[in-house]
């Protein structure tokens, strides 16, 4: 209010010093008055409209076709805002190139808070490192807002194949080098990766073959064309249940709520072997602080209500929340991470 009242001031002040003379025929001075009255007036104007925030609607902004984790994981989160924060928040997806041809488009929206981005382990995690060149920095063209959720991964094998347990599992791989087939849902995504630190934690040898997605993974899992797959749980129980499948170790800190009796790779003596598909909230670069706190606290409001909890522990999904330093601080740790893993298994960035 104070800083308003010294703008009204200011503002009567010049325009008594400048004649309607000067407005018609204006001199030097007259122009240097008004670049400094509209110097002044920007500050205020953006001041006016963050405080306004939200007034019209949001775009959040998903890396992924309709259907899947992902997407049900924005949709949802997007009916809670719509509601808390008086305007609707519309998912968009964009899909193509693994996230890059989201984030990007984020990354060059304007930093107003109205065009948001749910990156992912795939978008701010190992994708990075599988690209030779990336037309924005995965670090500094965003400003991290969140985490939102994440999805543990489950090592699950055929039925048919000769082990019960994971030390088992170990022990035939190790019998049979390059004889045992890993499916995951594409080359570079976190199911491969899993399968990856799992060769490099157990010193064995398995072949990797990548598919077109996870359901014709999963449908060549069941059928025996290959024999292991890392994959989120919901799309792995309803074959678990039937025994047409067996879960292993569930690649987590802690045991699966969907499948308990399922020990860790920790427990097993394989802690490196963590992977979760999970996901976070970003605004593009430059965003304004205050922005950023008013959807922190909205988001962190909205995975904590029990309608939300209740959907996510039917999907095997956890929800996370946080500050943005810790979205920040988990994102970079990811980042970090996955690159010397793409690197020993080979992958040339493209």
């Amino acid at each position: 209010m104070i800083r308003a009242n010294h703008l009204v001031f200011s503002t009567r002040f010049l325009l008594e010093v400048i004649s309607l003379k000067d407005f018609l025929m204006p001199s030097k001075l007259t122009k240097y008055v008004c670049v400094f009255l509209c110097t002044l007036m920007v500050p205020w104007a953006q001041a006016q409209d963050a405080g306004a925030y939200p007034n019209r609607p949001i775009k959040l902004i998903v890396t992924v076709p309709p259907g899947g984790a992902a997407d049900f994981i924005a949709r949802l989160l997007a009916s809670k805002l719509s509601t808390s924060m008086g305007q609707p928040v519309i998912v968009e997806n964009k899909a193509g190139a693994s996230g890059v041809v989201a984030s990007d488009f984020v990354a060059k929206s304007a930093p107003d808070g109205y065009t948001l981005l749910q990156n992912s382990i795939t978008t701010h995690g190992i994708g990075p490192h599988l690209m030779t060149k990336l037309p924005y920095d995965p670090i500094t063209s965003f400003t991290p807002i969140t985490m939102l959720a994440s999805l543990p991964l489950i090592m699950t094998i055929n039925a048919d194949v000769k082990a019960q347990t994971l030390p088992e599992f170990v022990t035939l791989a190790k019998q049979s080098p390059n004889k045992l087939a890993f499916a995951s849902s594409g080359n570079g995504g976190a199911p491969h990766m899993a399968g990856e630190l799992f060769i490099a934690a157990t010193s064995t040898a398995l072949i990797h073959a990548p598919y077109r997605g996870s359901g014709p993974a999963v449908a060549d899992l069941v059928g025996g064309q290959v024999q292991v797959m890392f994959d989120g749980a919901p799309s792995l129980i309803p074959y678990i249940t039937t025994g047409k499948l067996r879960a292993l170790a569930a690649a987590s800190p802690r045991r699966n709520p969907l499948l308990p009796n399922t020990p860790t790779f920790a427990e097993l003596g394989y802690p490196s072997v963590n992977v979760a598909l999970w996901y976070g909230l970003m605004a593009p670069a430059g965003t304004p602080p205050d922005i950023i706190a008013r959807l922190n606290r909205e988001v962190n409001q909205a995975l904590k209500s029990s309608d939300v909890l209740e959907r996510f522990a039917s999907q095997g999904t956890e929800a996370l929340g946080g500050t943005p330093e810790q979205a920040a601080s988990y994102v970079r740790h990811e980042f970090d991470r996955w690159s010397p893993v793409v690197k020993k298994a080979g992958i040339v960035p493209n």
